[in-house]
């Protein structure tokens, strides 16, 4: 009995001392971790939206920025659409102008499945999106002109579904802000 004890004790000091070391490297790498997803999302919002000089965010139900040229002048919006797919949650950094057609849009963030669900990350796949409406975001499989990635039709509906989503909200923001007439 006295042996499992000693087991027990040694045993709790070893996890004890690991979780330490563990919460320590957590303390010093959130920091950065955190800097490098906003250096990211900082350089999708200017490749969703190129003419933006500066962007001014806006939180509410959907946080968006809002882009302005060098003049000032309100250019379009960005923002990040996001719902589960197949295997994992897909963000979209997604660029409209201020007629809330799309701009472009950039894959932020996906774990679906290797050579079929992420090649949404491909250019030619998210290309089709520029100067799509929120009607527009249907894939081919349900009538629509979004062509589905060939073997992952659940992760094609899901990006166009959040973009649809998104586009939704922002516009009412928008307007109840009084920034669309």
């Amino acid at each position: 009995m006295k042996y499992y004890l000693k087991l027990g004790f040694v045993l709790l000091i070893i996890t004890s001392v690991a979780s330490g070391i563990l919460a320590y490297i957590n303390t010093k790498t959130q920091p950065i971790i955190d800097e490098n997803q906003r250096m990211e999302q900082e350089k999708a919002r200017r490749e969703v939206l190129p003419l933006a000089v500066t962007f001014k965010e806006v939180s509410g139900e959907l946080t968006y920025f809002i882009g302005h040229d060098k003049d000032e002048k309100v250019i379009g919006y960005t923002f990040i659409a996001s719902l589960f797919g197949y295997s994992s949650e897909v963000k979209t950094m997604v660029g409209v102008n201020t007629g809330f057609d799309i701009e472009n849009i950039k894959i932020i963030s996906q774990a679906e499945t290797p050579g079929l669900g992420a090649n949404c990350e491909k250019l030619d796949f998210q290309k089709q999106f520029s100067g799509k409406q929120r009607s527009d975001m249907i894939v081919d499989k349900d009538g629509g002109t979004i062509i589905s990635l060939t073997g992952a039709t659940i992760t094609s509906r899901t990006i166009t579904n959040s973009i649809k989503t998104a586009l939704h909200k922002i516009k009412l923001e928008t307007e109840a802000e009084g920034a669309v007439k």
